[in-house]
């Protein structure tokens, strides 16, 4: 063994390096990047979960604010939240459907 690698060995028996070792391990899971889907099904079905929850979150907060439970800027940020998710799913909608006409004005 070198010099290098013993001196590496005895500053991890140092308690304040090993405490900032075991914090690096337990933040480490939170700055990786998520698995990749392996399919397109997969990604459009976590995509329309998001948008269920989206939906399902606002009508629970509007709810809230009808029986005067809820803070109304829970309920201004929920429904602008919701708009949001509605007019990006419009937005996807308009492109799939302009893509099939396309597809449908092609000569064959």
């Amino acid at each position: 063994m070198d010099m290098k690698a013993v001196s590496t060995a005895q500053s991890f028996n140092n308690p304040r390096t090993s405490t900032a070792i075991q914090s690096y391990q337990h933040a480490r899971p939170a700055t990786e990047p998520e698995p990749e889907f392996t399919s397109v099904s997969e990604s459009l079905g976590q995509v329309a979960k998001d948008f269920a929850t989206t939906l399902a979150e606002s009508e629970k907060a509007s709810k809230a604010a009808m029986i005067g439970d809820a803070d109304p800027h829970a309920l201004v940020q929920a429904l602008a939240q919701t708009e949001l998710a509605v007019e990006a799913a419009v937005s996807v909608r308009n492109k799939v459907v302009e893509a099939y006409q396309e597809i449908l004005r092609m000569p064959v």
